[in-house]
């Protein structure tokens, strides 16, 4: 692999997908249940959403923290890991923002 693709492969490989930048910039609000995400991330399927949060959580970008009521509750929040994306997710949206024409 060329050394200067590495990064970005590698980057991609943890953040790549549809629905996962969208999934960080809401956790970035605030910890948030599956109900929440679900409802925020319209029309993300319930399977495509787990699915996602189990990739985050396994890469170490979000967390899931299981309370012991009733009803269950499932609450996700980003790591210190995911917090750290928080620039590049900015940055991100200022670029969509100032290239919304182009983008559209």
């Amino acid at each position: 692999m060329n050394v200067y693709l590495e990064p970005v492969v590698n980057a991609l490989k943890i953040i790549g997908g549809k629905w996962k930048i969208a999934i960080l910039y809401r956790l970035n609000e605030s910890p948030c249940r599956f109900g929440e995400l679900k409802k925020t991330l319209h029309p993300i399927t319930q399977q495509m959403l787990t699915k996602q949060l189990r990739e985050l959580e396994q890469d170490g970008l979000i967390s899931r923290q299981v309370y012991n009521v009733i009803p269950p509750k499932v609450e996700y929040s980003l790591t210190q890991f995911g917090l750290s994306l928080k620039p590049v997710i900015g940055s991100l949206c200022k670029w969509v923002s100032e290239n919304k024409k182009h983008i559209e």
